[in-house]
């Protein structure tokens, strides 16, 4: 879209039309927008146009609609975060991140539906209700970017932002057909992300980049990245693209599930076929599975569930009948973990950071890992359990192939692979080394030139 409106053949103005339109007709059906400003995106959107027309420098996003989960401060939109706590809490700033992409030219239409304080992996809440796939209107896009992921795969967006602190940018992806990222905590800041990313949340909580393809990921990651004082875990990391030859040497490992929970056969294929096809485009692609993924799996458990409670619960003292289902059903599995005292914490933060140090010894040899995204794919609204091999798996089980790299700082990306009977996306994962998110974008490039599987969902 950038390209051809730079060589004035796509008009900055049809094509904000375009997006408007689309979210006119499709979004009463699938409720990702949770605020729109069509005479703001119109305004914008004749300005850009007039700076092509005159000539004028023009970023790298010129002209290009873009949506924004409602986690994220953009000036003039809801920042709500799906709760009622902040019901009616309009931003008055931008993020440094949403400050990037509008330099750069992109045009904020609105912003996007989230479960209650994203802690949910289906995107309901008391403000808005719940958003559905644009694959099947009784089944979830995922959350806590779920209305980000719906958005994008409809076409309503051209691409966005979500966050991610348990798999919330990559689970949407992968149950809606798109492409995310979920880098290093610190590569793109977090700052102006409500809740915040503070304490424990800033080694697990992140935002990213989410997008139908992989080079526009690449387009909204250069934009959106590079460090920000704001963001505690910020460091001055240059933009790095290697080369095609180096990135045909890297080792690259992969499992199809983990030992402990298991998923579904497409799932399994999905990723067997990344592995196939990644070995035909001449890497070096090996069965491995790291260990230690049991033990960050429990430490991720302490950090977002338990603590996400600790930080909740006194948010609502008084207001207990403002929290919606998800997050009450979520506040008593959180209740039910053991209590967490300033030693046990402590423990577990040294624990984590020796977990992280031996799984990166092991990424010496492979830098690169292949694993799914999730044990399932898209489910249908207020599923909590699901039969598999024989096994049940359970809510919080079953994402715990994104939880590791959450608690182990790790950046991954989704790409579409494969699909289940019913005809549902089935995303697979691609994992790099902390401050590596370009060799992850370059490899995740190189599965979907061989896969090709992107396809636009069922819904007109």
């Amino acid at each position: 879209m950038a390209q051809e409106i730079r060589e004035e053949k796509l008009s900055p103005v049809e094509l904000a039309d375009a997006h408007l339109a689309k979210i006119e007709r499709l979004n009463p059906r699938l409720n990702a927008f949770v605020h729109v400003d069509p005479d703001r995106a119109r305004r914008e959107a004749r300005a850009a146009e007039g700076a092509v027309r005159e000539g004028r420098k023009l970023g790298a996003l010129h002209g290009v609609p873009i949506s924004i989960k409602s986690s994220v401060a953009a000036q003039g939109f809801r920042c709500e975060s799906g709760t009622r706590l902040r019901a009616g809490f309009i931003a008055t700033e931008d993020a440094p991140l949403v400050s990037r992409l509008r330099s750069a030219g992109a045009i904020v239409l609105g912003v996007t539906n989230a479960p209650e304080l994203l802690m949910a992996w289906e995107s309901d809440n008391l403000l808005y209700g719940r958003t559905n796939s644009p694959w099947d209107l009784e089944r979830t896009p995922g959350g806590s970017s779920g209305g980000e992921a719906a958005a994008i795969a409809a076409g309503m967006s051209a691409g966005g932002v979500g966050s991610d602190g348990g798999g919330s940018i990559r689970v949407p992806a992968h149950f809606s057909g798109i492409c995310g990222l979920k880098p290093t905590p610190g590569r793109i800041p977090s700052t102006g992300h409500f809740p915040e990313s503070s304490g424990p949340f800033a080694l697990i909580g992140v935002v990213g980049p989410m997008a139908r393809t992989v080079a526009d990921l690449r387009a909204f990651f250069e934009v959106m990245q590079g460090p920000d004082e704001g963001d505690s875990c910020a460091a001055p990391v240059p933009l790095r693209w290697p080369s095609d030859s180096r990135i045909r040497n890297l080792r690259i490992g992969y499992f199809e599930d983990d030992g402990r929970t298991p998923v579904t056969a497409e799932t399994r294929a999905a990723v067997e076929t990344a592995a196939h096809a990644l070995h035909s485009a001449g890497f070096q692609v090996e069965p491995f599975r790291p260990e230690g993924l049991e033990e960050a799996r429990k430490l991720w458990k302490k950090f977002f569930v338990k603590v996400a409670g600790m930080l909740i619960s006194p948010m609502f003292r008084g207001r207990e009948h403002d929290q919606s289902p998800i997050l009450k059903q979520f506040l008593e599995w959180s209740a039910a973990e053991p209590e967490l005292t300033g030693e046990s914490l402590l423990d577990a933060w040294i624990g984590r950071d020796g977990a992280r140090a031996r799984f990166l010894e092991q990424m010496r040899r492979y830098p690169i890992l292949l694993c799914p995204a999730a044990a399932i794919p898209a489910f249908r609204h207020g599923e909590r359990s699901w039969h598999i091999e024989g096994q049940t798996v359970g809510y919080l089980d079953a994402w715990s192939y994104t939880e590791w790299f959450n608690l182990l700082g790790n950046p991954a990306a989704v790409v579409p692979v494969g699909e289940s009977a019913e005809g549902l996306p089935i995303g697979v994962q691609i994992v790099g080394r902390p401050w590596e998110e370009e060799w992850v974008l370059a490899v995740a490039a190189a599965l979907e030139n061989e896969c090709k599987a992107w396809k636009a969902p069922p819904i007109r």
